[in-house]
């Protein structure tokens, strides 16, 4: 019904202004009596076998939303409703930025993928803060990012600050020095950057009551010899884990005109490199850690590639906007399938 009517439907119209119509929408309708109660029955799966504990974490299926979808944390709850094991949050940044002007996002509906230049929008910590203090239970990352005026001397200021102030509302973070929308944000993936940050974070996280999972999530566009500077990092500072991948600045193979727009790239042409970072990831590190592998998850298919590569958790983003919300129950499925398998 998604793929055939209400896409369709969907994609007549610019795609921001579809995102916070859909937001609005959803919200609606999960106020209405039952419908949160149906929505559960439907699309999610309660099965011991999806159970998973990774970094600490309980999660009740390995599937998850990535993030960049609620940004602000206006919608994890109801999201939550379509069968998602966990919800990542965020980019959040400390103060409020509106990102980059628009237009700012773009549909390549040929290639099923997705060019963005958001630019970290969102409306910062204090707003967010107050939206998670409504958690009925879900499982969230809070991904953490800095402020645009920020210069990189002093980004570790920004994380920290993101990350004291969330640490009692969110189960993990995510340190995003990925995005390919913030000016100079990516220089801090270079060794000696990354870990004066990640050190920093862990020596803030081991004088919290509870310290919380620190993730790293990396681009795609990464060498082997950054990759295994990576690999490195994680074993020296001890953070709990990788995200695989962020979106990537690579327009090879696309077909659509709108690739010739700049920012980061995510859906199908991402599906290959991100399982082959993961899997590099995965064997070089002799699977000392563990991975959320993300990037083109399109099937449930894509999902188990990347789970056999060495992911532990999955998370969807492209996918759920062209697949719609009957990809995470296809995916559980699938997984469930692969176990029964192995054990014939």
């Amino acid at each position: 019904m998604y793929k055939f009517f209400i896409r369709p439907l969907l994609f007549l119209f610019d795609p921001e202004k579809v995102h916070h119509f859909t937001f609005r929408w959803i919200k609606l309708i999960n106020r209405v009596p039952f419908i949160s109660f149906f929505l559960r029955k439907y699309y999610t799966i309660t099965d011991k076998r999806l159970e998973k504990e990774v970094f600490g974490i309980k999660f009740p299926n390995p599937v998850g939303l990535a993030a960049g979808l609620d940004k602000n944390a206006e919608l994890f709850n109801e999201l939550s409703n379509l069968g998602f094991g966990f919800i990542e949050i965020g980019t959040v940044t400390p103060k409020p930025q509106p990102g980059n002007p628009p237009k700012r996002l773009f549909r390549l509906i040929e290639d099923e993928a997705i060019i963005n230049r958001m630019g970290f929008n969102n409306q910062g910590v204090e707003a967010i803060i107050n939206r998670l203090k409504k958690n009925k239970k879900v499982i969230i990352g809070g991904n953490i990012g800095k402020n645009k005026w920020t210069n990189n001397d002093q980004a570790h200021n920004d994380y920290l600050y993101c990350f004291n102030e969330l640490s009692p509302y969110v189960d993990y973070f995510v340190v995003n020095v990925s995005s390919p929308n913030t000016p100079n944000l990516r220089s801090l993936q270079e060794k000696e950057p990354l870990q004066k940050l990640l050190s920093l974070l862990q020596e803030a996280n081991k004088k919290l009551p509870n310290p919380k999972p620190i993730l790293l999530k990396i681009a795609p566009d990464l060498s082997d010899e950054q990759l295994l500077d990576v690999i490195e990092i994680i074993q020296e500072t001890k953070i709990a884990g990788v995200i695989a991948t962020n979106t990537t600045i690579s327009r090879d193979g696309l077909t659509n005109i709108n690739k010739k727009e700049t920012g980061g790239l995510s859906g199908k042409p991402l599906t290959k490199r991100s399982t082959e970072v993961i899997r590099f990831l995965a064997e070089k590190s002799g699977h000392s850690f563990p991975i959320i592998g993300v990037g083109g998850i399109h099937s449930a298919e894509d999902a188990l590639e990347k789970i056999q590569a060495g992911a532990s958790l999955v998370q969807i983003f492209t996918g759920f906007i062209y697949e719609g919300p009957s990809l995470i129950k296809k995916i559980n499925k699938e997984i469930i399938r692969s176990i029964e398998n192995t054990k014939k």
